[in-house]
Order: structure tokens, then C-alpha cells, then sequence
């Protein structure tokens, strides 16, 4: 785990703004977000459908480039960056987690989550070995040899979690990671996250549902691609909010 004692933020975004259109068609997805996330910290952005959410988390990760301001992460300016450049810091810093998992349905369990590690340039030993630490941490070891296919969407994520990891990230960012699940999947991988917040890992979750909310250090809410807010959860009331959801007994 990339965890440093550096004060230095590991997300940073400075007066962002994305334009998507023009003239009397443009729409401003996000407008001036200023935004600092320490290491090991975990920040949840809540708000309206189609207030910015998942386009603040894309230019946040890489995924999209903004339309002016700044993007830094783990240290380094990501929106002057060359695409392979920022291709290969999204490969080792970042691991995505999206609502609709995204595992590709003719691999294997074990093949998705080795291929990042893959794609990184890890051998295929060394890959397989780290595929299968994660899927022993999030619980899916007896699924290794099955399709996503076969999956329930709790375990499709815990897989899509899984993944995500594969490349010891500095961030995860998750976009609506609860959103295709039942009550009781939500559960599980709330306890999940818990788990990785605990660890030291940072993360960034962009969700609709309160419970996923409470386990934040911070809650951010957007409207029409602005923060509105920007709270700071107490220790006692994540913890309170916690135990309501339970995560604790």
C-alpha cells in the first residue's frame, strides 16, 4: 500500500471547470471546484443526478480533461499530461470502481483482476499471486474460476474492488459503487470499504445513499457543478452513523 506521511494532498483540484457544448448549448458539468484530499482520507460527493458528480470524479482520475484549472494527483499536474503519460500514472495510482462493474464477461474472476497488474507489466506469476491476495481479501477466492456472468452484483463488485487494487493504488475512486446492489449487498460492501478506509487507503466516492455517506470523513455536496458544501464528519459521528447502518455491533 502506497500510504506516505507527506502533508502534501494526494488529489488535488484547483478552480476546475468542464464545459460540455456551446453558445446557447453549452452546460457547465463542473464550475470552479477547489478541492484537497489528504492521503488516507475518504471523501464522499453527494448531490443531484446531473449535478457534476461523475464529472468531477473522470477529471479527478484522468478519465476526462477539464475545460480550465488545475488537476493534480499524487504530486503530479495531470491535465497538461501527454495521454501515455497519464495513462500509465492512472495505471499505478488509480483503481476505478464503477456502478456498472465493468469486468469483462469472457474472463475468468482471477483474469480480471490480474489483468491490471498485466497491463503494468508485473509477470504473469507475479500477477496471478497478487490476483489472488485480493480476491482472499474481499472474500471470492471459491468464485476464481468463474465468469462475471455467474456473479451476483454484490460479488461483481467485491471482484471490481478487487481489481482496483490490483496495482497497490494511491486513490480509489468510486462512482455510484452501491447503486446496482441490494440492501444487503450494500451491506457487505460497506464493510468492505470500511475495511480499505481502515487500511490507510484514500478514497473518493461519488453516491446517492447516505449510509455509503457515513462512513466518509468528509461529505462534500454538489449543485448545478458547484460545492455547495464541504463538512468535515466527526470521529464520533462516523461512527455513530456507522453503527446505524451496521458496520458496527
Amino acid at each position: 500500500m502506497k500510504v506516505s506521511q507527506s502533508q502534501e494532498p494526494v488529489v488535488r483540484a484547483c478552480n476546475l471547470r468542464r464545459d460540455f457544448g456551446r453558445g446557447e448549448g453549452l452546460v457547465r458539468a463542473v464550475d470552479g471546484a477547489d478541492l484537497d484530499v489528504a492521503r488516507g482520507e475518504t471523501v464522499a460527493v453527494m448531490g443531484p443526478s446531473g449535478c457534476g458528480k461523475s464529472t468531477l470524479l473522470h477529471l479527478l482520475g484522468g478519465l476526462d480533461r477539464p475545460t480550465a484549472g488545475e488537476v493534480w494527483l499524487a504530486g503530479q499536474r495531470i491535465d497538461q499530461m501527454s495521454e501515455r503519460a497519464l495513462a500509465d500514472l492512472r495505471r499505478s495510482e488509480v483503481g476505478f470502481v464503477f456502478q456498472a462493474f465493468q469486468l469483462m464477461d469472457e474472463l475468468t474472476v482471477l483474469e480480471n483482476v490480474e489483468l491490471p497488474a498485466l497491463l503494468a507489466g508485473r509477470s504473469p506469476r507475479s500477477a496471478r499471486n497478487r490476483a489472488s491476495e485480493l480476491l482472499e481479501r474481499v472474500e471470492m477466492t471459491q468464485r476464481s474460476g468463474h465468469l462475471p456472468t455467474e456473479l451476483s452484483g454484490g460479488q461483481r463488485q467485491r471482484v471490481a474492488i478487487a481489481r482496483a487494487l490490483a496495482n497497490e493504488p494511491t486513490v480509489i475512486l468510486a462512482d455510484e459503487p452501491t447503486g446496482n446492489l441490494d440492501s444487503a449487498a450494500t451491506t457487505d460492501m460497506l464493510r468492505l470499504f470500511d475495511t480499505l478506509r481502515a487500511s490507510g487507503l484514500t478514497l473518493i466516492i461519488v453516491t446517492h445513499d447516505e449510509r455509503v455517506a457515513a462512513t466518509a470523513d468528509r461529505l462534500i455536496s454538489m449543485r448545478d457543478g458547484a460545492f455547495v458544501d464541504d463538512t468535515r464528519l466527526a470521529d464520533g459521528t462516523t461512527r455513530s452513523l456507522s453503527k446505524l447502518i451496521g458496520l458496527e455491533d
